[in-house]
């Protein structure tokens, strides 16, 4: 597929409104465009900002249908989110172009991102279907129990309401409309109001008309899913503290999440914000394997530094080593590496503007040396891509060196010995990922390297790269702040779904007015702690 001229995209069916439940609504006199990257221009569609009214309504509405969509079976529920993988597939190609024109991505990785965006609805799906995710527990009474009777306590996970979900500027599908934090809402039975990400609301917008058709298909309760337009922060600002939104979802920069965690914790009654905000991803090098793989090390990681334009969360930003030979050729060989690349488009000129800013903040600190960049002339929004190198000691009191520069660049710092090693590592702010580089039982050497690592992560990988998150139930993504706000819970993963519920108990309550998860008979056949055994029979 070649990249859409702007012409071909006015022939697109998108229209710019707002998707207010079943309806759509453009009562504001805001308007913005997106923008292509590749082509260094403007889009042709324009698109409204929901307007105050707007927000209200979408926010009602959902608020009315979670009245009866927290009651929805699990099977219901599955068939709605099988029904919007369905309905994105029937998008088409029109859905790839509108994603590449926004994004300046290849048409690749939006087929490959449309696929995780369904696999995601799928895996939650099954989840929903086989039903065991609520974790219900059952202690019977003991009436007889002495010097008092024990009642009986039946406990499960319950749905907190409506929905806040913020698109990603980086992931238009799958941390956006559809993406995990929509998809795991509505699967725990919350409805959810999506605040589009400006840089890809066409995108957002066909996405939207997929979920609306799948929710009116499955017959799904009206307000189950809004998306509202937004070029600005009003519109995030304004749902997030609304009274009737019980949670938020947010997947971009730490400023960005940050202000929506302080804004929601100051609310009359605060709510959980569940934000995803970027991460460095520091990568160790033990002196081994440096040895032993350095020159094809430095190839991969050099590939890994500047994959999707270094735009990913999980990007290698910070490598570590201690001082030898290796090191230094490791450096060099990297260094030569990713001059052989080619550098990409960014995903819009303002993230393209606040890379080089942040990249040449961090090379103009005392003590760094720009080990390599890329110099020559490129086409506007490509970014170039840099490696810097700092002495152990520099790095540790320049705390500017520790922050993500987002985008394809990376430094490596040169640790004395071990010991400085291990202090970097602590010193560090909370990570989504770390990475340990070995040779053949090299790591059992390194004990301490590794225990500090694990206390700053939520995933640590062994002989790989950060780059790539796999979308499976064992997946944590998600670490210590400010990696995100809550390391207890990953955005990737079916126990996503653990975010928007509350466990909640009944007791003495009669058994045909119990949920089914509880009842005595099991209807469901699902896997339930009874007394503290873990079992699928009745009582």
């Amino acid at each position: 597929m070649n990249v859409p001229s702007l012409r071909d995209l006015g022939k697109l069916m998108i229209t710019g409104k707002n998707h207010i439940g079943n309806k759509q609504s453009s009562k504001g006199n805001k308007t913005y465009k997106t923008f292509n990257p590749l082509l260094n221009l403007e889009n042709n569609s324009v698109f409204t900002e929901a307007t105050s009214e707007e927000i209200e309504e979408a926010v009602d509405l959902a608020s009315e249908a979670f009245k009866t969509y927290r009651n929805s079976s699990g099977k219901k529920k599955a068939k709605f989110l099988n029904a919007i993988a369905d309905e994105i597939l029937a998008l088409g190609d029109e859905l790839i172009t509108i994603y590449c024109s926004e994004s300046g991505l290849p048409e690749g990785r939006a087929q490959g991102e449309r696929g995780r965006t369904i696999g995601q609805l799928k895996s939650f799906a099954n989840l929903l279907e086989e039903g065991s995710w609520v974790e219900a527990s059952i202690d019977t009474a003991q009436p007889n129990r002495q010097p008092l009777p024990k009642s009986e306590i039946r406990k499960m996970l319950i749905p907190v309401g409506p929905i806040a979900v913020f698109g990603a500027s980086n992931f238009p599908l799958a941390f956006s409309t559809a993406g995990g934090d929509t998809a795991s809402a509505l699967a725990a039975g919350c409805p959810v109001i999506v605040k589009s990400h400006p840089m890809h609301a066409g995108t957002g917008e066909l996405v939207a008309s997929a979920i609306i058709k799948a929710a009116q298909k499955t017959g799904m309760p009206n307000g189950v899913f809004s998306n509202l337009n937004s070029s600005g922060i009003e519109v995030g600002e304004r749902l997030v503290k609304h009274p009737k939104v019980k949670a938020v979802g947010f997947t971009g920069s730490y400023k960005g999440g940050k202000a929506l965690f302080d804004l929601a914790a100051k609310r009359d009654e605060p709510i959980p914000v569940f934000a995803e905000m970027g991460s460095v991803n520091p990568v160790v090098f033990l002196p081994e394997i440096l040895k032993v793989k350095g020159e094809s090390l430095a190839k991969t990681y050099a590939g890994s530094i500047t994959l999707g334009t270094g735009q990913f969360c999980t990007n290698p930003g910070l490598l570590l080593g201690i001082k030898s030979e290796a090191l230094s050729n490791f450096i060099e060989n990297l260094s030569d590496e990713i001059l052989k690349i080619e550098p990409s488009s960014m995903l819009h000129p303002n993230i393209y503007e606040t890379f080089n800013r942040n990249k040449q903040k961090a090379i103009s600190q005392n003590g760094i040396t720009l080990s390599a960049e890329y110099t020559t002339d490129t086409k506007p929004n490509f970014a170039k891509q840099a490696v810097a190198t700092v002495d152990g000691k520099t790095f540790l009191k320049t705390p500017t060196l520790h922050q993500e520069v987002f985008g394809p660049y990376s430094i490596v710092v040169q640790c004395e010995d071990e010991v400085q090693l291990e202090t970097i590592i602590s010193n560090l702010e909370g990570q989504l990922t770390g990475t340990i580089m070995a040779g053949e039982n090299e790591i059992s050497s390194y004990p301490n390297i590794v225990s500090a690592l694990q206390n700053r992560v939520g995933r640590i990988i062994f002989n790989g790269v950060p780059t790539g998150v796999e979308v499976c139930a064992s997946m944590t993504h998600g670490g210590p702040f400010p990696a995100s706000t809550d390391s207890r819970f990953t955005s990737v993963g079916t126990d996503a779904i653990k975010r928007w519920v509350r466990p909640f108990s009944f007791q003495d309550w009669p058994n045909e007015l119990l949920p089914d998860e509880l009842k005595n008979e099991n209807p469901l056949k699902i896997f339930r702690s009874i007394d503290n055994k873990l079992t699928q029979d009745r009582i």
